[in-house]
């Protein structure tokens, strides 16, 4: 197969790529939803148990002594502290007092402190145009911050779940970078839930840590009931497992770049679920900080 055909855009791979950003802004949706049920921190430890339990059936050789896993320890439990204890950490964190609208549109920033990252940590080299577009998403993200009225943001009256959000997005851009270094073991490597493991089970731990320093330091709170149970079966299937899966699967079949337009999907998504289960719509606001943010990244991507 030749690599045009390889990474033809088929309907299978636009499905593909949509399915990931419409859960993910469910997740965010529905983790504004049952703030009022649960802690934070245990939202996300929850999130990744159901998880790790859903992938022991697929991936359980990686956790055995012999496993080549536990050669590259350090780095695994670096990728899951970023990736998977703190990125969702400071998401549901974020969804506590700010509105999933503007948590998603920080979000799809990422291409922005993906450059900051790349190049203050990585050694990476910026071009003006990808200097350009870095600008363009950061004035889509002062927009999203100030909620539309720059006074708010010169006197620093931010809501902190955007900071969270700002956060939570270096974090994955840390992340991201260390995964494009992230080449051994091989066989865990090209094997999804393999690799998926590798991180979770160092994960689940920092998230578990996190977890407890919340019942521990913080008046934290878990209103167990059917409503909870859907929600956290939700998130730990749907945006943990089944995106990840899709998404990896979409980026191998239409490669990183045109896969990078999808994920400014979410926002959209999240301004719809908003409305329909929040009753939040979206501000004029949302929408020019929407095409500053995607336009900044179409500028920066472009050769």
């Amino acid at each position: 197969m030749s690599s045009a055909s390889h990474h033809r855009l088929t309907p299978l791979t636009a499905l593909l790529l949509t399915v990931p950003p419409l859960l993910w802004a469910g997740n965010a949706v529905v983790g504004r939803l049952v703030r009022a049920l649960v802690s934070p921190l245990t939202l996300n430890f929850v999130r990744w148990v159901i998880a790790f339990v859903l992938l022991l059936p697929l991936a359980a050789w990686v956790l055995r002594r012999d496993s080549p896993l536990w050669a590259h320890w350090r780095r695994y439990a670096l990728l899951g502290l970023l990736g998977i204890g703190l990125y969702n950490a400071f998401q549901y964190l974020a969804l506590q007092t700010s509105t999933p609208i503007n948590v998603t549109l920080v979000g799809s920033s990422l291409p922005l402190w993906m450059l900051a990252v790349g190049t203050l940590c990585f050694g990476a080299r910026v071009s003006r145009r990808a200097l350009g577009g870095a600008l363009l998403s950061m004035l889509g993200v002062l927009l999203v911050l100030s909620r539309g009225e720059w006074q708010q943001l010169l006197a620093l009256r931010l809501v902190p779940g955007d900071l969270y959000m700002i956060a939570g997005t270096i974090a994955w851009a840390f992340y991201s970078w260390l995964l494009a270094r992230t080449h051994e073991p091989v066989n865990v490597r090209s094997d999804w839930a393999a690799f998926l493991m590798a991180q979770l089970v160092f994960g689940v731990a920092w998230s578990g840590a996190l977890a407890a320093g919340e019942w521990t330091f913080t008046p934290a709170h878990l209103d167990l009931g059917w409503p909870l149970i859907a929600a956290m079966l939700f998130i730990g299937i749907g945006p943990a497992v089944l995106a990840y899966r899709c998404w990896g699967t979409g980026v191998q079949r239409a490669g990183p770049q045109a896969a990078s337009i999808f994920m400014n999907l979410t926002p959209l998504f999240a301004a719809v679920l908003s409305a329909a289960f929040l009753g939040e719509a979206p501000y004029w606001y949302h929408g020019a900080a929407f095409v500053l943010i995607v336009g900044g990244i179409v500028v920066s991507s472009r050769r």
